[in-house]
């Protein structure tokens, strides 16, 4: 058994479980139940006796946790089969490499694949890793649904590949994190084809912290997604110097009618009452489908929120539909607003109940002939 694929074992495991012999099966199990399985100092035999334990487990096959038996490399490659009948695999922050993003790539381009749900985040794959996991993804057997690549030292580079793939089979994938990698704006442009496919499906987008992406990404990233608005519900762009000028290239997109985004995140992206204007604008020509905005870290001062009064008072946001339909949370950095002449009913929501606005430098303009609809206020969460 020492001189066999993984394959082979696994197979010479079901022989000798049908003629009653699981000695080394048996070994493995008290060793993984008294918590002294050391893969360290495992055999071949040892590791194909693991994965046939695991194969026969229908609850490590719905989410399968590199972490529970080593956080390293040498053990992926030893447990690859169990990541190929996983629904999903865990291996962040498991010293990965482009070596293990190949062997990976061998799953995703199996026709008798399970995985859906994939996260490689705090790896150090690069730029080179990510072009061998990319020849996975464009593969038409790819069915993942869920793909992290955070802090993953990702590039424009990695991005080219990324995008190629995508591009090439749009259709399974829901959710892509690619947060704390230097994309930059050309990054964004090179994703920007595969966002645009009437093909993507794409729920979540998350580009959080230190992407480097400004004005210049939102215009490919807005013109992307005006192109393709009807699927994304999810849209972090947390971190980032989008700045007033490119809250306004994302605008376009924001007030599309067939826009249905639900959550929309922008704080620390230095927006100021300018930006306030632009979505403020947008929201209000499209706002019943917007149920959570985050715009902490922004200096946007009473007249950025007065601003976006517009789209709080649309009268397609009636109060009912703010707490089943609409928009129930919007959070800002009351640190950054100064209200005055106001009179506050807090709920245990710590919602904003009822709003009478009487003076400049307060959620309105002016009295209003009907209540304000109640939202969250949440000081940073």
């Amino acid at each position: 058994i020492e001189n066999v694929s993984p394959e082979k074992s696994i197979n010479l495991f079901h022989c000798l479980n049908e003629l009653n012999d699981g000695s080394l099966v048996e070994e493995i199990q008290q060793s993984l139940r008294s918590g002294r399985l050391s893969t360290d100092k495992q055999s071949p035999a040892q590791w194909s006796a693991l994965v046939f334990i695991l194969l026969s487990s229908e609850k490590d096959l719905e989410v399968f946790d590199l972490k529970k038996y080593s956080d390293s490399e040498e053990a992926l490659l030893r447990l690859l089969p169990v990541v190929k009948a996983s629904n999903k695999a865990v291996l962040s922050g498991c010293k990965l490499s482009k070596r293990s993003c190949g062997a990976l790539s061998s799953v995703l381009s199996s026709q008798s694949s399970s995985l859906k749900d994939l996260d490689l985040s705090h790896n150090k794959l690069q730029d080179s890793g990510v072009k061998l996991l990319s020849a996975g993804l464009e593969s038409p057997h790819c069915a993942l649904e869920h793909l992290s690549l955070s802090d993953c030292q990702i590039s424009k580079e990695g991005c080219s590949s990324l995008g190629s793939a995508l591009k090439s089979n749009p259709s399974s994938l829901r959710k892509l994190d690619l947060s704390v990698n230097q994309l930059q704006d050309l990054g964004v442009k090179l994703l920007s084809g595969f966002l645009e496919s009437p093909h993507c499906s794409l729920e979540t987008l998350r580009w959080v912290h230190y992407c480097k992406i400004s004005k210049e990404g939102c215009s490919s990233l807005g013109s992307a997604l005006k192109s393709n608005p009807s699927s994304l519900r999810e849209l972090d762009l947390n971190g980032n110097q989008l700045q007033d000028s490119g809250v306004k290239l994302l605008s376009g997109f924001l007030e599309s009618p067939h826009c249905s985004l639900e959550t929309l995140s922008l704080s620390d992206c230095k927006i100021s009452k300018e930006g306030c204007s632009s979505l403020g604008s947008a929201l209000k020509s499209n706002p019943s489908s917007l149920r959570e905005l985050d715009l902490n870290g922004n200096q946007l001062q009473d007249s950025g929120v007065k601003l976006l009064s517009g789209f709080l008072e649309s009268p397609h946001c009636t109060p009912s539909c703010l707490i089943n339909n609409y928009l129930i949370d919007l959070r800002i950095d009351p640190s950054s607003v100064t209200f005055s002449g106001n009179m506050f009913h807090f709920t245990s929501a710590a919602s904003l109940s009822a709003c009478h606005p009487l003076d400049q430098g307060s959620l309105t303009g002016g009295p209003r002939s009907r209540p304000r609809p109640p939202f969250l206020w949440t000081e940073n969460r």
